[in-house]
C-alpha cells in the first residue's frame, strides 16, 4: 500500500544507486533518433537529402517551441493518484514505443503523406515521453530533501545516462542487424525503437517503484497541499521573473549541452578529416570519453558534500574549458587529444550531475520565495537549453565548414588523398574544442556571479519552507 504522505526518509540503498536506470533506459531508446533517424530517411525510407533534412528540420523545431510547456502541464493540471510527478511515470511511458516505431516506418510511396505521418509520429512520441522525462526530472527535487540528497540522486542519474549512452554507442547497430533478420531490413530501426522503448518503460517503472512514499500525494482533503502544488501559468511566468539563479542557470547550462552536442558530432570532422581517416582513434574516443563522463557522474555526489553542488560545477565548467582548449591548441597530437578531450569529458560527466541539483535548489528558493511547488515548471526548462544546443549544434558546425569551403576545398583534397594545411586541420577543432570552450568559460562567469543560491541558504530556506506547513 502506498503512502498517502512523505516524510524525511533517508534515501534508500536503490535510489543512491540505482537511481537512474530509468535514464539509461530513456537513452537507449532516444539513441536510436539521435544515431539512425537521417539515416532511415535518406536509405531505407528513401526519400531525398531535402526532403529528409526538411522533416528532420520540421519536427526539431516543433520539438524546440514546446520544449518548456511539460513542467507547466504537469504543475498546472490536477494531481494524478500516485502524485503530482510519480503518476507520470507509468501513465503515458507505455504509449511511447508504439508511437516512436512510427516515425521510422513509411507508410506511403506518396512523398507529402509518409512525410507528414513521420513529422506527426516524431512530435507526438516526443510530447507523450518528454511528460515522463519532466517528471523524472523533478523528482531530483522531489525526493531530495537536503542539498546532499539531491546531490546523491543527481549524480547517479547522470552516471546511469552514460552507461546508457556507452552501451548503445556498441550495441545500437548490431542490435539493429539482428532485428532486421526478424522484420527486414527496411523496418529495422522501428522494431529497435520499439524494443528499446519497451526497456524506458520497464526502468520508469523501476523508478516509479523505488521512489514509493518519497513524494506527497494530493487529494481532495489535503486541499492546502493541493493548492500549494497546483499552479496556473501566469504564476509560473511570476516564479521564473522572480528567480534570477534560475534564469542564469539556464543560459550557463547551454554550455553544457554544448560539449555534449556539438562536440560529439564534430568528432568525425576531426579524426576522419583532420587525422586523415583515423577511424580507429575515433572508436577508442568514443569509449574513453563515455568513461570519463561515467565516472565525473559518479564522483559529483562526493564533490558537491565537501564543497556543494554550485562549486562542484563551477570546477567542472572551468575544467571543460581548459582542455577542450587544451584541444584547440594541441590538435596536431593525437595522442595528446585524446587525453585532453577524456579529461574534458570526465569534468561534462560532473557537470551533467550537478546541474539538476542547482535546478532542484532553485526549486527551494521558488517555494521559499513565492510558496508554490513549482517542481515540475522548473525542472522542465532544462529541456530549453537541452534544445538550443540541437539547433546550434547545425549552425556552429555548419559556419564552420563553410568558412574552409568544406565543399568545394577540403572534401576534393581528401578526395585525392592530400594531408590538408595545419591551418584547416586546426579549424577543424573549432567545433571539437574551441566553442564549446568558450561556452564553458562564459558559462563559468554566469555561475559565479548570476547564480548565488548556496547550500547554507538552501538549508536555510527548506527549514523556512517546512516551518509553513507544521
Amino acid at each position: 500500500m502506498e503512502e498517502k504522505m512523505s516524510t524525511k526518509k533517508k534515501l534508500s540503498f536503490a535510489l543512491q544507486y540505482l537511481f537512474g536506470v530509468g535514464d539509461a533506459g530513456f537513452v537507449l531508446m532516444s539513441n536510436v533518433e539521435t544515431f539512425y533517424f537521417m539515416r532511415f530517411l535518406t536509405t531505407l525510407a528513401n526519400f531525398t537529402a531535402p526532403v529528409a533534412a526538411l522533416i528532420n528540420s520540421v519536427f526539431s523545431i516543433i520539438d524546440a517551441a514546446l520544449s518548456w510547456i511539460y513542467g507547466a502541464i504537469i504543475n498546472g493540471g490536477k494531481a494524478k493518484k500516485w502524485g503530482r510527478y510519480r503518476s507520470w511515470l507509468v501513465l503515458t511511458p507505455w504509449i511511447v514505443p508504439f508511437l516512436f516505431a512510427c516515425q521510422f516506418i513509411r507508410f506511403s510511396e506518396n512523398v507529402t503523406l509518409s512525410a507528414i505521418i513521420i513529422v506527426a509520429a516524431a512530435v507526438i512520441s516526443h510530447f507523450v515521453w518528454n511528460l515522463g522525462y519532466v517528471a523524472n526530472s523533478a523528482l531530483v527535487a522531489v525526493v531530495g530533501k537536503t542539498p546532499d540528497d539531491k546531490a546523491t540522486l543527481a549524480s547517479s542519474r547522470a552516471t546511469w545516462n552514460n552507461i546508457g549512452s556507452l552501451a548503445f554507442s556498441y550495441l545500437g547497430l548490431p542490435f539493429a542487424a539482428v532485428l532486421a533478420g526478424i522484420v527486414g531490413e527496411t523496418n529495422q530501426f522501428a522494431a529497435v525503437a520499439f524494443v528499446l522503448g519497451i526497456v524506458m518503460v520497464l526502468t520508469y517503472f523501476a523508478h516509479f517503484k523505488m521512489t514509493d512514499g518519497y513524494e506527497d500525494v494530493e487529494t481532495e482533503q489535503t486541499v492546502k497541499l493541493t493548492k500549494k502544488n497546483k499552479m496556473k501559468f501566469s504564476e509560473m511566468l511570476k516564479a521564473l521573473g522572480r528567480n534570477p539563479h534560475l534564469i542564469f542557470l539556464i543560459i550557463a547550462d547551454l554550455a553544457k549541452w554544448s560539449v555534449n552536442f556539438v562536440v560529439k558530432a564534430s568528432a568525425v570532422y576531426y579524426f576522419v578529416d583532420a587525422l586523415n581517416g583515423r577511424a580507429d582513434l575515433q572508436a577508442i574516443y568514443v569509449l574513453t570519453t563515455a568513461l570519463g563522463a561515467m565516472v565525473g557522474a559518479f564522483v559529483m555526489r562526493y564533490l558537491a558534500k565537501k564543497f556543494s553542488s554550485r562549486t562542484t560545477m563551477i570546477i567542472s565548467y572551468i575544467g571543460m574549458a581548459l582542455f577542450l582548449f587544451l584541444v584547440y591548441l594541441c590538435y596536431d597530437s593525437a595522442a595528446m587529444v585524446l587525453v585532453f578531450i577524456t579529461l574534458a569529458f570526465f569534468f561534462y560527466g560532473i557537470a551533467l550531475a550537478s546541474a539538476p541539483a542547482l535546478y532542484a535548489d532553485a526549486v527551494t528558493y521558488s517555494t521559499w520565495k513565492d510558496g508554490k511547488d513549482a517542481s515540475g515548471w522548473i525542472m522542465g526548462l532544462q529541456n530549453v537549453p537541452l534544445k538550443i544546443a540541437i539547433f546550434l549544434r547545425g549552425v556552429i558546425i555548419g559556419a564552420v565548414l563553410t568558412s574552409i569551403s568544406y565543399d568545394s576545398v577540403v572534401k576534393p583534397a581528401l578526395a585525392a588523398g592530400e594531408t590538408l594545411t595545419a591551418g584547416v586541420r586546426q579549424a577543424l577543432t573549432i567545433p571539437f574544442g574551441l566553442v564549446p570552450a568558450i561556452f564553458c568559460a562564459v558559462g563559468t562567469l554566469l555561475l559565479l556571479f548570476g547564480f548565488r543560491i548556496t547550500r547554507d541558504k538552501v538549508e536555510q530556506y527548506q527549514k523556512e519552507i517546512d516551518a509553513r506547513a507544521e
